[in-house]
């Protein structure tokens, strides 16, 4: 592994193991994310654990790839998802959550760089794009700093449960 130029810290993803369901099962149930998501009811221990052992850790049967994200000292402070792969088109989503005592530490940064060098090297896709609410600013500077641009916006595009928000729809050409 080697350290990146720009003094951002250095993170390696891993597939899921079993030993992170219960970081799993709190990033899933957390009721916070569901509003900057698509996921908007709980999992349990069971749906979560047979994901993980049924997973079949191919992006072409499953359409996604699910990554946990480790710091230098092999904790995990996060989770990046490759969903809506779509083979022919050469593109997927992107999403990204760190955990709340790992935020502003560059992690989620060097995560996304991480996961477009995967995406281009390893699964040679084109592009990657990721649905942000406008008024994440943290989310869109995050995403604008790892090279994605804004090429859309959709209006009343997400629902939090009281008010609809419009979404940016920001892409990344590999």
């Amino acid at each position: 592994m080697t350290r990146n130029t720009d003094k951002m810290p250095v993170v390696s993803l891993r597939a899921i193991e079993p030993e992170d369901l219960e970081l799993l099962y709190r990033i899933e149930n957390d009721v916070r994310l569901w509003n900057i998501g698509t996921t908007n009811v709980p999992y349990s221990r069971y749906v979560l654990h047979d994901y993980v052992a049924n997973s079949s850790g191919d992006i072409y049967t499953d359409r996604q790839v699910r990554l946990m994200i480790e710091n230098e000292q092999g904790e995990v402070v996060g989770i990046v998802d490759i969903i809506n792969f779509d083979p022919q088109h050469l593109r997927a989503e992107v999403g990204i959550v760190i955990e709340n005592r790992y935020r502003n530490r560059g992690y989620a940064s060097s995560a996304l760089r991480r996961i477009a060098e995967y995406s281009l090297s390893i699964l040679h896709l084109h592009q990657l794009y990721a649905w942000v609410d406008v008024e994440n600013k943290a989310s869109l500077n995050l995403f604008t700093k790892a090279g994605y641009t804004i090429v859309a916006k959709i209006n009343d595009w997400l629902y939090d449960g009281k008010q609809f928000h419009d979404a940016a729809v920001m892409q990344i050409i590999l």
